[in-house]
């Protein structure tokens, strides 16, 4: 038998709007989204996986932020070039 309860919560409908597309690009639907939002943050998950993303950025914050840019000169799209017929 399952142990899992109901219960009913109000949400803004953007707020609604927006956890519904949230939980849609993660492939949940959204009660498994606010379950997964709850647990994450009351066993420490969510804590450690910002403090990993911390410590990531400390230590390679510099070659990210150039690799972005590369990576963003790359993928620019090309200007014409002055003097080209109009």
């Amino acid at each position: 038998m399952s142990s899992r309860k109901q219960t009913q919560v109000r949400l803004e409908a953007d707020i609604l709007a927006a956890g519904k597309d949230a939980a849609a690009a993660r492939g949940l639907d959204f009660n498994r989204y606010v379950e997964r939002l709850i647990a994450e943050d009351t066993t420490g998950a969510r804590a450690a996986g910002m403090a990993a993303a911390q410590r990531l950025i400390d230590t390679h914050g510099d070659f990210l932020v150039g690799l972005e840019a590369d990576l963003d000169a790359q993928h620019a799209p090309a200007l014409p070039s002055r003097g080209a017929a109009a």
